[in-house]
């Protein structure tokens, strides 16, 4: 972070990453990859491939690069800000907060422009428009 070349190093790790996703993806190890900067979603079936199997493969990369991935708790995981519940045949989609979320904004009599304090409303609008949530949701 911070160093020029930073930028050329991430593009070369992504592109190595890419290559060994591919072959996990080819060889019908896991079924969907996704990732958001630093925020990886993988599906997979077990019945193919054991339990730590893909993590320990990702780890094998590159020796600086290791992914701890937090399990599936009671059928949920969490992803970007998004709680994803696995039901019988169907998925549910919640927010996710952390426990250290303050939901606090920025206050409006600040000296900050309007922009910046209308911008996390914006954002929970946005939101609550676009994710697929449940109906009692």
């Amino acid at each position: 972070m911070g160093s020029p070349i930073s930028g050329t190093m991430s593009e070369i790790f992504i592109h190595l990453e890419d290559s060994f996703i591919k072959r996990l993806l080819d060889s019908k190890s896991i079924t969907f990859y996704s990732r958001y900067v630093d925020d990886i979603l993988i599906i997979n079936d077990f019945s193919y491939t054991k339990h730590n199997a893909i993590t320990q493969y990702a780890n094998t990369i590159h020796n600086n690069l290791q992914i701890n991935p937090p399990p599936e708790n009671a059928g949920q995981i969490n992803f970007l800000d998004l709680t994803i519940t696995r039901k019988t045949s169907n998925l549910e989609i919640d927010i996710f907060q952390k426990p250290t979320t303050s939901n606090t904004t920025i206050n409006y009599l600040s000296n900050h422009p309007l922009e910046y304090k209308l911008a996390a409303y914006h954002y929970y609008i946005e939101r609550m428009f676009t994710l697929p949530f449940n109906k009692e949701n």
